[in-house]
């Protein structure tokens, strides 16, 4: 079955179903809805779709693809409810259920024949988490049941029809910043929660800040702390806290409102730095309250602050690491933040350490808006990354604890490497990873992506996820190897599980010992082949290459940030628009290779033929037709060939007594390299065929010419 998702963006729910549907075996391909009719009608036309399935569309589909095809349309409401902002005015009133239906697309907006409807208890939680957990699997569910009915004859969907006592919904107007302004001197902080919450994501709701328009997001109650209505009383952790009739709230982040509309989303602080106001002096000064400036005990178990993003919890000899970070971007303080607690945690008489992220979001890697805010944009991209690196280098090279990442949110790019950093992954079902960098503006990555993401699911499968750049499933995950256990979709029931499994490993003190073992001896045995500060130095050369050799990452970074619509749908997600030719790894792929210092036998003129020979290699990956394959393939052969010839004679000659062995894995690479050279021939070639022989040449440089290396000066010193 030919199942064509049109939606607005590529994201969430849309991802969602595509994962789903890809994991059922359906074909699936992703035309966005960018306000071009004639691209909608052309996709339809070139995919030739089953079914057509719009899970979030902000503009209405053509008439002529519902009238010929079978449209269904996801909309986050109950039924009978209409409208573009359903979900905001449901929060805005505190209702305590809501639900997603599922109904056809018709000429009048949400007004079409239902197919399926599900309800759901409604949390007091921001709209994005809302919309990210309970009703996106409220959309999974209305997609499974409305699957089944697709192909049944007697399957009719049912007229909206307001007389009927389960159609409780009503058309409901665009929520408008009037609707959600907030009176400081009359709301309650309950109030004023649910008006933030209901535009969290976007949105948000528009106020004034030292005479300055703001959009507010991000808010948390406050407990103890209070003042004037609206003044702020305190800030912390870059927050700001802002008293209300009743108490205050916690206030993470703020958009000016600019003319040009170019603004971007930041930390409360960081967006206020250039208008708070001087402290008064004098009496005035001693008469004004000052705000309170909350400094945060991070070594101190537990939350202290609603505000507070990284904390831990203790738990018999295990430590819970939560790092809550909004919308999953981390900066380079925050990296810094993180990897204090860690090193803190780490020194503590604890077993196991689990990374638990935020329950809405794990982690997506580094922090574009404050990249994009800095004064020096490349400069704070090369800190951010090294930050992020310094992080997971110590995750890896933790030996005397457990580790473990505790995924209830999503991953994606530099997060979803931190997520397989640690010795153990379990990730929530509905969770969906992004293990891909290259969207960015042909970004390369760093986060020792190139040891950890191969070292799980193999060379080929890592290139393919960072190729292709598509989404997966936790389930999909799973299958590859890239998690180890998919857990409860449901979050408490999720959190009781990583807990229950914690206990099984402090409860078997020998297992987790033999565990520690093992870890050790696998690290000792990947250092020794290449050591972690090689594969760090090789990714950064790129990313180095990303952040100030060219525009491509900048302008992508940017368009992300103000968000600017693309063009066009991208070729990836558009299977109905793709060429039929496979391409080979484009530059920027994990298929590259770089000669490393660790492989460095003392030697300059044998290492130079070693260095040669990486090169060549390299050109022979991105070389981009038949021919120059071909060619390069013969350099590379009379390369080796020579080199083993002058390498063979100089171990003659001093006598190495293993000089029959090694010939013969010189003989037996040569051979080697003349099938890949017939497979080329042949149109036979695979990548993954370079790097099976790179990888057999390296471990060669390692074992037999280090040994070598070692004879010939153990000779040299003898003969002095």
């Amino acid at each position: 079955m030919r199942i064509l998702l049109i939606s607005t963006a590529f994201s969430g729910l849309t991802q969602r179903y595509y994962t789903e549907l890809e994991d059922a075996g359906y074909t699936v391909s992703v035309e966005l809805h960018l306000g071009d009719e004639a691209k909608l009608l052309e996709a339809v036309a070139l995919f030739k779709p089953d079914l057509i399935l719009c899970p979030f569309l902000t503009k209405r589909i053509p008439k002529a693809l519902y009238q010929n095809y079978k449209c269904l349309i996801v909309h986050p409401g109950i039924k009978g409810d209409r409208g573009a902002s359903s979900l905001d005015w449901a929060i805005q009133a505190g209702l305590d259920e809501w639900g997603v239906t599922l109904l056809e697309a018709d000429e009048e907006m949400d007004a079409g024949a239902i197919w399926v409807s599900k309800r759901f208890p409604l949390r007091a939680a921001t709209k994005s988490s809302v919309f990210n957990r309970e009703l996106t699997q409220a959309a999974v569910d209305c997609l499974w049941e409305a699957l089944s009915y697709f192909e049944a004859p007697a399957f009719k969907p049912e007229p909206l029809d307001y007389t009927k006592r389960d159609v409780k919904g009503r058309l409901q107007a665009c929520m408008k910043q009037a609707d959600r302004a907030i009176d400081w001197k009359k709301q309650t902080t309950a109030q004023i929660l649910q008006r933030i919450r209901a535009a969290d994501g976007t949105p948000g709701v528009l106020d004034e800040i030292y005479g300055q328009a703001f959009y507010l997001y991000n808010a948390q109650a406050e407990a103890t702390l209070s003042g004037k209505p609206g003044e702020i009383i305190a800030v912390a952790n870059q927050a700001i806290c802002r008293a209300t009739i009743d108490g205050a709230v916690w206030i993470g982040h703020l958009k000016p409102k600019l003319p040009a509309g170019n603004a971007i989303k930041l930390p409360a602080q960081m967006a206020l730095r250039d208008l708070q106001p001087a402290p008064a002096k004098g009496w005035l000064g001693l008469l004004n309250k000052t705000v309170k400036n909350i400094d945060i005990d991070y070594t101190q178990p537990g939350k202290q602050w609603p505000c507070q993003e990284v904390w831990y919890i203790l738990d018999d000899a295990a430590a819970y690491i939560h790092f809550a970070f909004h919308n999953g971007g981390m900066s380079t303080a925050q990296c810094q933040l993180l990897l204090a607690v860690y090193q803190h945690v780490a020194t503590l008489d604890v077993k196991v350490i689990v990374l638990m992220g935020g329950e809405n979001c794990w982690s997506n890697g580094i922090h574009l808006n404050h990249i994009e805010a800095a004064k020096n944009p490349a400069d704070e991209s090369w800190q951010n990354i090294n930050a992020m690196d310094d992080l997971i280098h110590q995750i890896i090279a933790t030996m005397d604890k457990l580790t473990i990442a505790a995924l209830a949110g999503g991953a994606g790019a530099g997060g979803a490497i931190l997520a397989i950093a640690p010795d153990q992954v379990f990730v929530r079902e509905g969770v969906i990873f992004n293990p891909h960098y290259k969207n960015m503006g042909e970004l390369y990555g760093s986060e020792y992506w190139t040891y950890l993401l191969p070292k799980r699911v193999g060379l080929g499968m890592a290139n393919q996820l960072t190729e292709e750049r598509l989404p997966i499933s936790a389930k999909k995950a799973w299958r590859i190897g890239l998690v180890d256990r998919v857990l409860d979709r449901q979050l408490p029931i999720f959190l009781a599980q990583v807990k229950q499994l914690v206990s099984t490993y402090l409860n078997d003190p020998a297992a987790l010992t033999a565990l520690l073992k093992q870890k050790a001896e696998t690290r000792c045995v990947d250092e020794a082949a290449k050591p972690l500060a090689a594969y760090r130095k090789f990714e950064l050369t790129q990313m180095y290459a990303n952040f100030y050799g060219n525009d491509a990452y900048h302008q992508a970074r940017q368009c992300f940030v103000y968000k600017q619509g693309l063009q066009k749908t991208p070729d990836n997600i558009a299977k109905h628009r793709q060429s039929a030719e496979v391409k080979a790894p484009q530059p920027g792929s994990l298929l590259h290779f770089a000669w490393q210092e660790s492989y460095a036998l003392g030697d300059e003129k044998i290492d130079d033929q070693h260095k040669d020979f990486f090169v060549l290699a390299e050109k022979l990956l991105a070389a981009p037709n038949k021919e120059a394959m071909i060619d390069t393939m013969f350099d590379l052969y009379q390369h080796v060939k020579i080199h083993f010839g002058e390498e063979e004679a100089f171990m003659q000659q001093v006598g190495f007594h293993h000089y029959k062995s090694h010939v013969k894995e010189h003989n037996l690479m040569l051979e080697k390299l003349l099938e890949m050279d017939k497979k080329v021939q042949q149109d036979n070639w695979n990548a993954e065929d370079v790097a099976n022989f790179i990888d057999k040449w390296t471990k060669h440089i390692l074992n037999s010419d280090l040994a070598f290396n070692q004879h010939w000066k153990e000779m040299f010193k003898f003969c002095v």
